[in-house]
């Protein structure tokens, strides 16, 4: 998902194909318009013709032609834009010097790109995240995204003899995988987990909890302290907590769970183990103040700068977005979300680290070519270590952040990572396969843990989304195997 949240939209997927020009589930006459703009029934579009001029070689494997322009439009979110205006522009100018790069910067990724996709004037790499990004999985199927195989099986600019899939971490490739390829570059390896300021438990003598029974009990502690136990931002962030809630219950069960959740699998919603981390978070949600439903993401985050919130469930990405507001008197640190019983699949070191922020070529952008030679760029050592230096986030290269100092907030999510081992809560691909699952589980986790619901009918109301959704023959549906 993202780093950084914008404003929910409650979208259906007709309509979103709608609003970025897609109309190829509109019956009658008008699919003809598709001709124009899109490649209906999910067609795969591989080959990058638009820009291959020049001829392929070691160094340009992908034909680049010399002085075709390209455009990036980059999510300016947490991560900030600096790792692509200082960092993979000029990388990429410096192997094309010819070549004019424009810079587009946004938090509202689907406003600014739906008009342009509708005319079929689209830009060629996009940084797809934020609340407001585009439903992938409705791209895909209308052949709107470029399949990067060409890209994961393309000379590593570090070692030719290497391919670049070789030298990402394990998963990366995976989780971009949309009906069996790859149309997506998840970039940046993100931990997750409840941060806190290391320099306040310190003062306060307060541990991180490692069972939900020493999470309610230290709530307890830092509610009569003056200080709110635990908060996230209700108005446009619910995501943040709806991770907690599945990494609790895939390590009650495993991450098969995960796996069956992304498939639609009958009554996944309504298991034991996602009614017990359900009821588990809710009763964490007693101890919140309610009027955080009301705040967005960096609200929260300020008053925890502020020492005015104790917990707060994010990404490894918070400590860079939160860089101006941070005071000396708070240190960045992360704890894994505690267990919940005895008999959990998963440890109480198990976090979910995972491949994120996802980065996409349109099928029908002018410079193809040259798109995915950016992201080769991107997936070198070079732009991996730049990217970590801008926005405070590591890479799924490996080896990327070899050399530098990492952050008190980095380096804690790296010794998490590190604790964790081979115990790692995997990612969820229904975020970019089915956006009206993920819309819904946002309204319902607020529900939830602003008290309006019980654990039961969050369960319920769920599995009767994830069953509307597997029933619409509309909806191109997934599978995952790992």
């Amino acid at each position: 998902m993202s780093n950084s949240a914008g404003t929910p939209r409650d979208i259906t997927r007709r309509q979103m194909l709608r609003r970025i020009g897609l109309t190829a589930l509109v019956a009658g006459p008008a699919a003809n318009v598709l001709a124009a703009c899109a490649t209906s029934g999910g067609g795969s579009a591989s080959s990058p013709t638009a820009s291959a001029a020049a001829p392929t070689s070691a160094a340009n494997p992908f034909g680049v032609k010399a002085d075709a322009p390209l455009e990036v439009v980059i999510f300016k979110g947490g991560l900030g834009d600096g790792y692509a205006t200082d960092v993979h522009e000029p990388m990429y100018k410096k192997e094309f010097p010819k070549a004019s790069v424009k810079h587009v910067a946004t938090q509202q990724i689907s406003q600014t790109l739906q008009p342009r996709f509708a005319s079929g004037d689209v830009p060629d790499f996009i940084a797809n995240s934020g609340s407001d990004l585009m439903d992938n999985g409705a791209l895909q199927s209308e052949g709107q995204l470029l399949d990067l195989t060409t890209l994961f099986d393309a000379p590593s600019i570090d070692d030719p003899s290497k391919k670049v899939r070789d030298t990402l971490m394990p998963g990366t490739v995976e989780s971009g995988l949309i009906a069996g390829k790859p149309y997506i570059l998840n970039y940046v390896f993100s931990g997750y987990g409840l941060w806190y300021n290391a320099k306040l438990f310190k003062e306060k003598g307060w541990a991180p909890p490692k069972t939900f029974d020493e999470f309610k009990t230290l709530c307890e502690t830092i509610k009569k302290a003056g200080i709110t136990p635990y908060a996230y931002a209700g108005k446009n962030a619910s995501y943040y907590q709806y991770w907690m809630i599945l990494i609790t219950a895939a390590k009650v069960e495993g991450n098969q769970l995960l796996i069956d959740i992304d498939n639609l699998v009958d009554g996944v919603w309504k298991r034991d183990s996602v009614k017990q981390a359900a009821a588990a978070w809710a009763e964490i949600g007693k101890f919140m103040d309610k009027s955080y439903e009301g705040l967005i993401h960096t609200e929260v985050q300020t008053r925890q700068n502020q020492d005015k919130v104790a917990l707060y469930p994010s990404g490894s990405w918070l400590e860079n977005e939160q860089k101006s507001n941070t005071p000396g008197t708070f240190e960045y640190a992360v704890t894994p979300t505690p267990s919940l019983t005895s008999s959990d699949k998963l440890p109480f070191e198990a976090i979910r680290a995972t491949a994120g922020e996802p980065y996409i070529i349109p099928a029908k952008a002018k410079n193809t070519a040259g798109a995915l030679e950016y992201a080769r760029i991107m997936l070198s050592k070079e732009g991996a270590k730049g990217f970590t230096e801008k926005s405070g986030s590591l890479t799924v290269v490996v080896g990327g952040a070899e050399g530098l100092t990492l952050s008190p907030g980095l380096k804690s999510i790296n010794d998490a990572k590190d604790a964790a081992g081979s115990n790692i809560v995997t990612y969820s691909s229904f975020e970019n396969w089915y956006k009206e699952l993920e819309t819904e589980l946002r309204k319902q986790t607020n529900s939830l843990m602003f008290g309006r619901i019980s654990a039961d009918e969050f369960c319920a109301n769920m599995q009767k989304k994830a069953d509307a959704v597997k029933a619409d023959s509309s909806t191109t549906k997934q599978n995952r195997t790992v």
